[in-house]
């Protein structure tokens, strides 16, 4: 446990942030793999909606810091070739 003050709410924020970026990191596994099990099937409406919100969670993701953006970006065009891919 820190001793100076400053240190203390260090300690405490970046806790708090920690909760954050793993609830994140959660939320975008679960959206990448309802995405993945929906490109299986030839459901081409759900999977054109499943892999939007997937682009919109990485989207946000960047905005708050939780994954860079070249990340994403690989990430939503390795989903739009999956999504080529079974069309």
């Amino acid at each position: 446990m820190p001793n100076i003050k400053s240190a203390k709410k260090r300690l405490i924020t970046s806790e708090k942030a920690r909760v954050r970026n793993v609830a994140e990191r959660t939320r975008i596994k679960k959206v990448r793999k309802a995405f993945i099990d929906v490109a299986g099937t030839n459901d081409k409406e759900v999977t054109d909606k499943t892999y939007r919100t997937y682009c919109s969670v990485l989207d946000k993701a960047v905005k708050h810091g939780v994954i860079k953006k070249n990340t994403a970006s690989r990430r939503k065009a390795r989903a739009a070739n999956k999504l080529r891919a079974m069309a």
